[in-house]
């Protein structure tokens, strides 16, 4: 019998979930796949309905949670195998090596700066570049570099005719001595009580929707794109441009919903949180800028939260966004490269067209692409769309006992909804380990 607990996935519930054990005095090994704890939150400007920056809200969260002594954090760690019962369970975890040594590092960012080689940055939702050797985000915790070895020169390149290594920047420069070319990946064998996942979500790649015209016309993005191009940490610190080579501040952003959900073809679920969250986005682009006009494309307004009907009104009265109810069939581009959205109007039942600067979609999110894969090793059961099935009764209990599921992985919902459910896996897993 052990009095431990496994957190798989380090967002918001899985950092929440892991500081309510904490505090009720149980070890909590948090596994987390990224080299930083922190989730999709971290990627977010603001949140809704109350504009208060994300980052602001998680860092302390994430901060608290690493230096619990109540908390083990295993980051760029993925859980292998599981076998047992609730009470004991047996976890293998497999923690990758990053080629730096996590007790040296200081995260000074000196070897991030003088690395040569470039890769795409995944945090920034690919919109520009990163370095080989890198820190996940600015604010990322552990606060530790990492280096990636499938576009490190030293590790693609190979040695010289003369047997040095073709790179070794990251090493010379690193004052610390924390670069470790010989770390390995390795195996930790965990001995839990009860396991909670909170996997979360990944947003829905919209390309297989020709029609939205999204990676064919630069000047269509998705919602998660856009939290990037807005936040002041973001590729374009903060200042709202198009993607395409004028470089110009929109005037007129359309927000479309529904790409991907509320779909036979695709997602038949609604998201939950995209008309709230295409709100927000359209509040802030006039924050920004006052001459923006945003325009809102839906089929119904989903406003079931605390205060959020207000936030819609607010929107409309105080920060010039017009909601047009109707269906978007496609998207086209004129010769100056703006988005040209022709719809048509559920009111008047008339086929229209709006040309505009920018096209922000909001595409559906789904269960992780792991999430089968952590559905096997966990023995849990899947639902239809591939989230983790509970039980109605029992909101947080999935299909195995001693094993619970909050946040998105197991349905849509949005933070404040995800933090509760949190709370309670927290108190679930804490009846099994007492």
């Amino acid at each position: 019998m052990s009095d431990a607990v496994l957190v798989i996935g380090g967002g918001i519930a899985g950092i929440q979930a892991s500081l309510d054990l904490a505090d009720m005095g149980k070890h909590v090994y948090l596994v987390e796949k990224s080299p930083s704890i922190g989730g999709r939150m971290a990627q977010l400007d603001k949140t809704f309905p109350t504009n208060d920056c994300s980052i602001c809200i998680l860092a302390p969260k994430m901060a608290d949670c690493y230096d619990h002594s109540n908390t083990t954090i295993l980051t760029y760690s993925e859980v292998k195998e599981i076998t047992g019962s609730a009470g004991d369970f047996t976890v293998t975890v497999l923690k990758k090596a990053r080629y730096v040594d996590a007790k040296k590092c200081t995260g000074c960012g000196e070897c991030t700066e003088k690395c040569p080689a470039k890769a795409p940055d995944l945090f920034n939702m690919g919109l520009g570049t990163r370095k080989a050797a890198y820190l996940y985000f600015l604010q990322a915790v552990p606060r530790v570099a990492l280096i990636d070895q499938e576009y490190c020169i030293r590790m693609t390149k190979g040695l010289t005719k003369d047997g040095k290594p073709r790179c070794g920047v990251c090493k010379d420069v690193c004052q610390a001595g924390a670069i470790d070319f010989d770390q390995q990946d390795e195996e930790i064998t965990l001995n839990v009580g009860a396991i909670i996942i909170a996997t979360g979500f990944d947003p829905y790649d919209p390309t297989s929707l020709t029609e939205y015209g999204y990676r064919r016309y630069k000047n269509v993005v998705t919602a998660m794109e856009y939290e990037r191009l807005i936040c002041a940490s973001g590729p374009t610190g903060g200042h709202l441009k198009r993607l395409s080579a004028d470089d110009r501040d929109p005037k007129t952003i359309a927000f479309i919903q529904c790409v991907g959900s509320r779909d036979l073809h695709h997602n038949k679920y609604c998201a939950s949180v995209c008309c709230m969250h295409s709100t927000k986005e359209a509040i802030l682009a006039n924050e920004h800028d006052p001459e923006i006009h945003s325009y809102i494309f839906y089929i119904d307004i989903r406003a079931s939260g605390k205060g959020f009907q207000d936030y819609v009104a607010r929107a409309k009265k105080e920060y010039n966004v017009t909601y047009i109810r109707s269906r978007v069939a496609e998207i086209a581009q004129d010769a100056g490269e703006n988005p040209v959205i022709w719809y048509e109007d559920t009111n008047s039942r008339q086929v229209k067209s709006m040309t505009v600067d920018l096209v922000v979609l909001a595409t559906c999110m789904v269960p992780r692409t792991d999430a089968v894969g952590l559905a096997a090793i966990t023995h849990t059961a899947l639902d239809e769309y591939k989230f983790f099935q509970t039980s109605p009764l029992a909101p947080v209990d999935t299909t195995i006992p001693g094993i619970f599921a909050c946040g998105y992985c197991q349905g849509p919902m949005d933070i404040p909804e995800s933090v509760a459910q949190a709370s309670a896996a927290a108190a679930r897993a804490a009846e099994i380990v007492s």
